[in-house]
């Protein structure tokens, strides 16, 4: 001991410090391949992550540290996901009588399509509604006076749960509406994630000053590990139990297209009525309760019973780091493969994993019209160039790509055939099918589905068919950027 002791420090200190470092940094690797390998993750991720902390460790270490972690081991989550599990199963008690009929009838409505469905059911994940109302919100403009007018119209509780909330003309007026609730005794609850809405001002203090409960979803401040990963991505807003409001839209002036920023926001928004509030109320309870740690009852006024009447069916679908399953990926999955005829997709990031992509080229090569509308200016440059590098591969497996050139589309929407479409807050990539809490909406409904159909044509106007030719003919530049952010798709 006394010979190494002498050896590190007795002759050169400087020396010594170095490889003090050296043996540091190598434990570290040593520690950090081991945690990778023992999480038993996905093999692309886990080599992707290896990799840069073979060619660049220091910052390998860092992007590891604050992207990389499995923390859905951590009992947190774990426990999260088990109380929620037992709540899905107390409601799904509680609708058991009419299970079995609901399914029949969508089996009759929209044949296979209906094991999307089924899948939800077996899973604990959705229970089938089809007394509904729905209706399509088309950017802020059609979203943001909908959502005021239902706000004003609140007689017992309003329930917001959102990722991004800013302090700008739009979030400081829900933020009036809700004050002028409170002081009329309505109750708000109100759950923003902490960094999704980091230009929230003082909202949350004006409303909890004014009664309102409200929560941060895992503080940034006190969690800062968890600034990137693990975020509450969804959009839900609950009014008395009767109307629920989900989609893509964020509480923003930039959806709102005013003409106060540069650049047109495309984007879709849905408004509920019916028994598939009740869905959406479950899945805000479930995260009220986390962050709250308390719980309010399954009775009325926070659930009942809709007056409304028809065969509108609808599934409400929600995945997050607390989840067995990546079970919006999986709903995704699902409804391309249940697909006869078209499938119609539009997403602003497109990072597809493998199963995505299989499914997608499967469904073109087997002679289904396969659609994909992309933004051509996405607003992050790696990421653009990490899009771009799936398309060749999409061309080549006959899927028509276009490109939206008015502005840029954040609209998450997917229409099958003419009978099936999900709406939610779903991105194609692993960051929302694994890390964050999403939420989407499975409506089995003709009149909505034609309507999202209409609304993609119009989009279509507006955007550029990319040509299978011409793609192949862009500069080694472009193309060497492309796979060079493609090689770390795995860790967004």
């Amino acid at each position: 001991m006394y010979q190494i002791f002498y050896f590190l420090w007795g002759t050169d200190w400087h020396i010594a410090l170095k490889i003090s470092g050296y043996v540091l940094l190598s434990l570290s690797f040593i520690g950090v391949v081991s945690s990778i390998l023992l999480e038993n993750r996905n093999a692309i991720k886990a080599l992707a992550y290896i990799m840069l902390l073979v060619f660049v460790p220091v910052l390998g270490l860092i992007v590891y540290y604050y992207l990389g972690r499995d923390l859905r081991k951590r009992r947190r989550f774990t426990l999260k996901g088990s109380k929620d599990a037992t709540l899905m199963l107390r409601y799904w008690e509680s609708q058991r009588k009419e299970i079995v009929e609901s399914q029949l009838q969508l089996r009759h409505l929209v044949t296979n399509k209906q094991e999307i469905s089924a899948m939800l059911l077996n899973t604990r994940h959705s229970v089938l509604s089809h007394n509904n109302r729905v209706e399509l919100l088309l950017n802020g403009e059609e979203k943001f006076p909908a959502v005021m007018e239902a706000l004003r119209a609140a007689k017992h509780h309003i329930h917001i749960e959102y990722y991004t909330f800013t302090s700008d003309d739009v979030g400081n007026a829900i933020a009036e509406i809700l004050v002028e609730k409170l002081k009329e005794g309505i109750e708000v609850r109100f759950i923003y994630d902490d960094f999704g809405s980091g230009d929230i001002g003082d909202i949350p203090e004006l409303l909890e000053d004014n009664g309102a409960e409200v929560y941060s979803f895992s503080p940034v401040l006190i969690n800062f590990y968890l600034n990137a990963n693990y975020r509450n991505h969804r959009k839900i807003i609950v009014i008395d139990g009767d109307v629920g409001f989900t989609g893509g839209i964020n509480i923003d002036d930039r959806y709102l297209n005013n003409g106060k920023h540069p650049v047109f926001w495309r984007d879709t928004h849905l408004r509920l009525e019916g028994d598939a509030v009740n869905l959406l109320q479950l899945q805000f309870l479930m995260s009220y309760r986390y962050c709250s740690k308390q719980i309010f009852n399954f009775g009325d006024p926070y659930f009942h019973r809709s007056e409304i009447k028809g065969n509108c069916f609808v599934d409400v679908v929600a995945s997050g780091p607390d989840s067995d399953f990546p079970m919006t990926m999986q709903a995704i999955l699902m409804a391309i493969n249940v697909a006869t005829r078209s499938i119609r997709i539009s997403n602003p990031y497109f990072i597809p994993n493998e199963q995505l992509l299989t499914a997608l080229q499967m469904a073109a090569q087997a002679g289904k019209n396969v659609e994909l509308l992309l933004p051509l200016r996405g607003d992050s440059y790696f990421v653009q160039h990490a899009v771009q590098s799936y398309i060749k591969s999409m061309l080549d497996a006959g899927v028509k790509v276009y490109f939206y050139k008015k502005g840029f589309i954040h609209a998450k929407t997917i229409v099958i055939d003419d009978n099936l479409a999900i709406v939610g807050t779903v991105n194609l990539d692993n960051r929302s099918f694994y890390l964050n809490s999403e939420i989407a909406v499975v409506v089995y409904d003709k009149p909505t589905v034609q309507k999202l159909q209409l609304s993609f044509e119009q989009d279509l106007q507006d955007a550029e068919l990319i040509e299978r030719r011409s793609w192949k003919n862009r500069s080694i530049w472009q193309r060497f950027m492309d796979a060079v952010c493609r090689l770390l798709t795995p860790l967004l």
